[in-house]
């Protein structure tokens, strides 16, 4: 993915920003994640986003993976969580639409970290809440 650095250093960005960056983080690897199932006609390719890109589906999944982050990455999903969008959301409800911010505040901040290893275990973990195969644990 092409990684070019914010103007200022990562900890000091505004949530929302990041949450914008991780948006993008999160629908890259959800396309790629769909794209590389299976028997998926092209017009089947956003249908079966929808699970993963919605805010109840993220809070949902953050909820499960909160206890698998670390000091400083809680810290970024309460900055995002609590951050004010200027906008309310459309079709979801207000807690779940900040909670999915905290969510996306996290990949962008783990993004521009470079952090791709942690950034994939996260994904992944979020993939893994939302298809019900398990609940993440948190590795040494």
């Amino acid at each position: 993915m092409i990684h070019i650095a914010p103007y200022q250093k990562v900890e000091l960005m505004n949530p929302i920003v990041l949450a914008y960056v991780g948006d993008a983080v999160l629908e890259m690897y959800v396309r790629q994640l769909v794209v590389s199932r299976p028997n998926l006609k092209p017009n089947d390719l956003h249908r079966a986003t929808t699970r993963y890109v919605s805010a109840k589906g993220q809070a949902m999944a953050l909820k499960v993976i909160e206890p698998i982050l670390s000091e400083d990455e809680a810290n970024v999903v309460r900055r995002g969580r609590n951050a004010k969008s200027g906008s309310a959301p459309k079709n979801a409800d207000v807690l779940d639409y900040r909670h999915s911010t905290g969510f996306e505040s996290l990949l962008g901040y783990l993004y521009y970290k470079g952090e791709q290893e942690r950034l994939l275990e996260i994904l992944d973990a979020f993939r893994q809440v939302l298809d019900n195969d398990a609940t993440p644990t948190k590795e040494k």
